[in-house]
């Protein structure tokens, strides 16, 4: 606390240094002012930005005589002789299309222009968050080319590039200000949660395709950098304010406000901080899908009905099994017994908006103190402190409401021209966060236990069927029976037992979601550019140690933290020849994680300029590319209702553990006793495929030796590293002041991680085609009679498969200013994989991606004084998605996005009016989660 406090002292308070200071004012042909221009001494490293107004002050140690350069996008750059201090400049640029000029870092972890970009990157400048129509710059990111939103809630949105991914994107990394964002415990972004102000975003640069050679083993599929404003250069006080409306047809017309306010102050050449606080609230899409999962259409009359959106009805079992078990308490007799169907029926189920309220909250804390020793940029030490917290729904295996859900992020940083040192731990608290299905099953139990419930639905059905109705009828009488006393939600009864069951975290009772997860990481880079000429050699590496902390909620840590790290270590060479027309980078890194062997991925890259004017870029490169299990692909243990998710750690496998009941006299002869103890040894080496055993139960009654010919004992290995070999194509030019931007992918995945469901039977033996006939005795005849009886459990487990999986696809991307100051943009991208699904017919790959996008823009900044636009469309078409969850269809959408934008110079202010779909037709971006409707939104930014 002390190291806080003086911190927060050393910001608040000034500190006086001898400088010199100049000021002036940018503007564009027009007279308007230019926001957002840089403005820096030339062979120095200090600079400043213009306000809104165009105006800049700009602090130096150095003395007249000295140059200035003044560069914005969209604009040519000037130059401007700067010869006395106090001296006021006055500068006008002229347009020019500069997007391919920008400059961006990323891509070779070196300044570059995006013109010679060894691979496809992707940028989004202040100014174009200025006139995104999205309600958020961080919504706007769906413009970029490549880029597929996967939208879980309002407030938690994950980007997926090249495919392979759901909400959890485990093969994309996002960094802010150079911090992983990933969450600890669950090893995937959490959208914008703990990310960065839109008011204090400097730039966004995106590489959609694999990027292991420079980052490491979570860049598999692409990688995102968001940048955030310097306190040196980006000074004063800024404040946003929105408010609006979301609307949808299931949840009708709601209010959110999204304000946020940043205060930076340079105190010196050499001391400067900042503070950013931003806030966001409003009502959640309501998911009210209440499609059967395993039927298409909504199908309640199903007697099994277990609904996308309704919790509580995974509960099931045989009817005739109770039926036996009933006889043999001498409840019932044989003769009734057989009056049951042999078919699994399910509990009455909650629907999901009565089990959260719905609320989307964001708020985000950071501050920074930046310590220049020498007064430049040559050495720059930087704390930092981001703290996110709020309310947001996560879909995995199933849905999760994040409530209360805490973050925190600290960052030491040591950077100066050539290199970085950097160490930031990352910890995060589930707070109140809860699983939706477990609230919904022990909820049920809290009014009547399971078996209660199927032996009073046993018994009505028994007597209805005496009494001569028909078995729909009879069906209809037995749930009305069984319910007999159920909580109606919101009544007293209901909102107590949910209370009660939201706060334990044990799923046998309750479903509260504990985390304390940690990560500790570290990583360094030199570039030796100013020691050695012939080339530009960098060298860095990182270290990281995960720390797993869910109490045994959600992976097999009940007895303590998980520990286990990694490291890796990289260099790479970049040379330029034929009259620096031709630039070649190399790179090699080398990643090792404590349960696997090492992996080095290489990549080479050429980028040649051809024309007069070198403005004719063509580039190719390849790369070997990996990922590493995740910490649920390891460690997980975590019980979702109809399945354990099982992570493949060898220790992980005895580590889990669960004493299961075995129903029936003869399964309890078979099996030593009236319980067993399975762990995951049981899962991975004495299990049947799930699919083999749904093929199993549909002729099993009917035909027991033929159903049993279809049963396969499962044959998996541990999970272990994925690979890619990723080919790319790309031209980038201006033509006719049109920027092109083409390029094209081909991916070869080899060993791809994804998940296998299994069915283990509580006794005997799993083996393929196992024979009915056999006799009591035999193993693999009393696995069929553990399948037949309900005596088995569930897995789903993490593995990969040997078929190997191609992806390929392109993109072109088009802008031009077509009159004036009209611009147009349109971008389309192709994506698809080939698998051959009936040589592994168990996995799913999860590509989950368009095979079709368009998006286009049209829009002027500067259509009349003050007075600027934007329109912004996409389409997608249908296309298959997978997850843990639900498999199915989305639709095909077509969305666009319209905001008109005023300046007030006397008020140093921006006004904007925005509408998002305002097609208004509701659409889909993941299966399960709530339908997408409209946004409308007003905002008031202020930069003095």
């Amino acid at each position: 606390m002390r190291v806080y406090l003086l911190f927060l002292s050393l910001f608040f308070c000034s500190l006086t240094f001898a400088q010199n200071t100049i000021s002036g004012i940018v503007t564009d042909s027009n007279n308007q002012p230019i926001p957002g221009a840089n403005i820096k001494i030339v062979g120095e490293t200090a600079g400043s930005v213009t306000d809104i107004d165009g105006k800049f002050t700009l602090n130096s140690s150095k003395k007249p005589p000295y140059v200035l350069t003044i560069t914005s996008i969209g604009y040519g750059s000037q130059r401007v002789n700067v010869s006395s201090n106090n001296q006021k400049i006055s500068v006008k640029l002229a347009d020019a299309e500069t997007k391919l000029n920008e400059i961006v870092v990323s891509a070779s972890r070196t300044p570059e222009r995006v013109l010679e970009s060894p691979v496809t990157i992707e940028r989004m400048s202040v100014a174009d968050i200025k006139k995104t129509a999205s309600p958020t710059f961080y919504d706007g990111l769906e413009n970029l080319k490549e880029v597929q939103m996967n939208t879980s809630s309002m407030s938690f949105k994950s980007i997926n590039t090249r495919g392979f991914a759901t909400v959890a994107n485990t093969r994309f990394m996002q960094l802010v200000d150079g911090m992983d964002n990933s969450s600890p415990l669950l090893n995937f972004v959490l959208g914008n949660l703990i990310g960065v102000s839109e008011i204090d975003v400097q730039s966004v640069e995106l590489l959609p395709g694999a990027s292991s050679a420079l980052y490491g083993a979570n860049a598999f599929n692409g990688i995102l950098f968001m940048n955030s404003k310097s306190p040196f250069t980006s000074q004063g006080i800024t404040a946003y304010a929105k408010y609006g409306q979301t609307s949808q047809e299931a949840a009708g017309s709601n209010d959110f406000i999204d304000y946020g306010v940043r205060m930076a102050h340079a105190f010196s050449s050499k001391l400067a901080g900042k503070v950013n606080f931003t806030y966001m609230r409003g009502t959640d899409w309501h998911a009210t899908n209440y499609d059967d999962k395993t039927h298409p259409g909504i199908d309640r009359s199903n007697v099994n009905y277990d609904g996308i959106n309704v919790y509580g009805d995974e509960v099931s079992t045989n009817l005739k099994g109770v039926g036996q078990s009933l006889a043999t308490l001498g409840l019932i007799s044989q003769g009734a017994v057989n009056l049951l169907p042999n078919y699994n029926v399910s509990r009455t189920g909650y629907n999901e908006v009565n089990l959260t309220d719905n609320k989307a909250s964001n708020t985000k804390i950071d501050f920074s103190l930046h310590y220049r020793p020498f007064g430049n940029e040559n050495l720059e030490i930087i704390w930092q402190s981001k703290f996110g917290f709020g309310n947001a729904v996560y879909q995995g295996a199933n849905r999760y409401y994040l409530n209360n859900f805490f973050m925190q992020q600290h960052k030491l940083e040591f950077k100066g021209k050539n290199f970085f040192v950097r160490g930031y731990t990352t910890t995060e608290d589930g707070g109140d966060s809860y699983d939706m299905l477990f609230t919904g099953i022990n909820i049920n139990r809290k009014w009547k236990d399971d078996k209660t419930w199927f032996g009073q639905y046993a018994g009505a059905y028994i007597q209805s069927t005496l009494a001569g109705m028909t078995p729909e009828n009879a069906h209809i009488a037995a749930r009305a029976t069984a319910d007999t006393g159920r909580f109606l939600p919101g009544t007293p009864e209901f909102k107590n037992a949910f209370n009660q069951v939201i706060a334990d975290p044990s799923v046998l009772s309750g479903s509260k979601l504990v985390d304390n997860s940690k990560i500790y990481h570290s990583d360094a880079n030199y570039n030796f550019k100013d020691v050695i000429k012939f080339a530009e050699i960098q060298v860095g590496g990182s270290f990281r140690l995960y720390e797993l902390n869910s109490h045994g909620r959600i992976y097999t840590d009940a007895n303590g933290p998980i520990n286990y790290n990694e490291y890796g270590a990289y260099t790479q060479l970049t040379k330029r020849f034929v009259d620096d027309r031709l630039k070649f980078t190399g790179s090699l890194r080398y990643d090792k994680s404590k349960n696997f062997d090492g992996s080095f991925s290489p990549r080479v890259s050429l980028v040649y300029s051809g024309g007069e004017s070198k403005k004719h870029n063509f580039r190719a490169s390849f790369q070997t590319g990996f990922r590493n299990p995740s910490t649920q692909d390891q460690y997980i243990g975590f019980n979702v209702g109809s399945a354990i998710l099982l992570g493949s750690a060898p220790d992980n496998l005895t580590r889990y553990s669960e004493i299961l009941p075995v129903s029936t006299a003869v399964g309890q002869a078979f099996a030593g006793g009236s319980t067993v103890v399975m762990t995951g040894i049981n899962a991975y080496n004495n299990s049947y495929t799930a699919s083999s055993v749904g093929a199993f139960s549909a002729l099993a009654a009917s035909n027991p030796v033929a159903g049993s010919a279809l049963l396969r004992k499962t044959n998996v290995n541990y999970v272990k590293p994925e690979q890619v070999k990723a080919f790319e194509l790309g031209y980038r030019s201006f033509i006719k002041d049109m920027s092109v931007d083409i390029n094209g992918y081909y991916n070869i995945y080899n060993d791809f991680i994804g998940n296998l469901n299994v069915v283990a039977p509580l006794y005997g033996k799993a083996q393929d085609s196992p024979s009915p006939l056999a006799g009591p005795t035999d193993p693999g005849t009393q696995s069929l009679h553990a399948l037949q009886n309900g005596n088995y459990r569930a897995y789903q487990l993490y593995t990969n498969t040997n078929i190997e999986i191609k992806s390929l696809g392109f993109g072109i991307g088009l802008s031009k200013k077509v009159y004036r100051n009209f611009e147009v943009g349109v971008n389309y991208n192709f994506a698809e994989f080939k698998f051959d699904q009936e040589k592994d017919p168990s996995f799913e790959a999860g590509f989950n991606t368009p095979k079709h996008r368009v998006k286009a823009s049209f829009g002027n900044e500067k259509l009349f004084d003050n007075f600027g636009f934007n329109i912004s469309g996409r389409w997608n078409s249908s296309y298959l998605w997978q997850s843990t969850m639900v498999d199915g269809m989305i639709a095909s959408a077509t969305v666009i996005d319209a905001q008109v934008n005023y300046n007030m110079p006397k008020l140093k202010s921006t006004l904007k009016l925005g509408a998002s779909n305002i097609g208004g037709k509701e659409y889909t971006q993941v299966l399960g989660a709530g339908l997408i409707g409209q946004q409308f939104f007003a905002s008031w930014t202020i930069n003095p």
